[in-house]
């Protein structure tokens, strides 16, 4: 498995996230059944890495791989979930509200035949394309905004609640490609890292030990953007985890990734080689995983 701008429609137009570039996947590469991106908000490496108020994730950087030189793109929020989706940053202002037309992840997957699920915690109901509710923040959810689901009733109904994901696990039916979204209080927004942790442990550690993740799962995690102070290569330094039983055990990489990299990693591990925007010239990440 691999686990404000007015309304109108947004297309960089030879911008990075205008259209795909067609990338040959590297050797060393493996391919997963089920490839799944997490994503935690707003704190930076060093306030996370060795924290004891995160012993389960520090506990996954040990045994996993670790990018330890990995940094966000931006600040606010929105323009790293669109560069983690897109290969653009598309905007900088958490506000916007625009369609994006850009070539993305779900154009991808959907056009290689892939399926793929949003799990956003705290959204109100399946298919929701609407704005923030209760801990649900939409600026949190790229594929709201993408013109390829706005206009699809069908891939609009794989934006599913949170609570979707323990069931399709427990039925083998995880997607190829899982984005999966934490509300705010439990994505350390604006809970604790150490609730950021427990909820980590509680959701991921049965993912981790599902006997299908087991035999082809790929789960990145990752933060959006690290502390607002920290500006480094604009996003700030930030913590994120490649987890696999393929991924080499142990390692760091002291390679400088950002989030067109990730970007790049989840479509390549699905074995998609037309890649959106920035993602199609990113560092590949084969070098996390063990060359057999």
């Amino acid at each position: 498995m691999v686990l404000l701008f007015t309304a109108g429609v947004v297309s960089c137009g030879g911008g990075t996230g205008s259209s795909p570039v067609t990338t040959p996947v590297p050797t060393g590469q493996p391919m997963f059944s089920h490839v799944l991106v997490l994503v935690e908000e707003n704190h930076s490496y060093s306030e996370v890495m060795g924290n004891a108020s995160m012993p389960y994730f520090n506990q996954l950087a040990s045994q996993y791989g670790v990018a330890a030189q990995y940094f966000a793109n931006a600040h606010p929020s929105l323009p790293n979930y669109f560069m983690l989706t897109t290969g653009s940053t598309q905007t900088l202002d958490d506000s916007f509200s625009g369609t994006i037309s850009d070539d993305n992840v779900v154009r991808e997957l959907v056009k290689a035949g892939k399926s793929w699920k949003c799990y956003a915690e705290s959204i109100p109901s399946q298919g929701y394309l609407g704005n923030d509710s209760g801990a649900y923040l939409r600026h949190h959810n790229p594929f709201t905004y993408f013109s390829d689901v706005q206009t699809d009733t069908t891939q609009a109904a794989n934006v599913v609640p949170f609570t979707q994901f323990a069931a399709d696990l427990a039925s083998n039916a995880l997607p190829q490609y899982s984005f999966i979204v934490p509300d705010v209080n439990n994505d350390a927004h604006d809970g604790t890292l150490a609730q950021a942790d427990s909820w980590l442990q509680s959701n991921i550690a049965p993912l981790i030990a599902n006997s299908g993740f087991q035999s082809s799962g790929l789960l990145i995690v990752t933060f959006d953007e690290g502390d607002q102070s920290d500006v480094d290569h604009g996003g700030g330094h930030v913590a994120t985890l490649v987890i696999s039983t393929k991924a080499k055990q142990g390692f760091q990489s002291q390679t400088v990734y950002q989030h067109e990299s990730a970007l790049r990693l989840s479509l390549a591990a699905s074995g998609i080689t037309s890649l959106p925007g920035a993602s199609a010239a990113a560092p590949d990440m084969t070098e996390f995983f063990q060359v057999h």
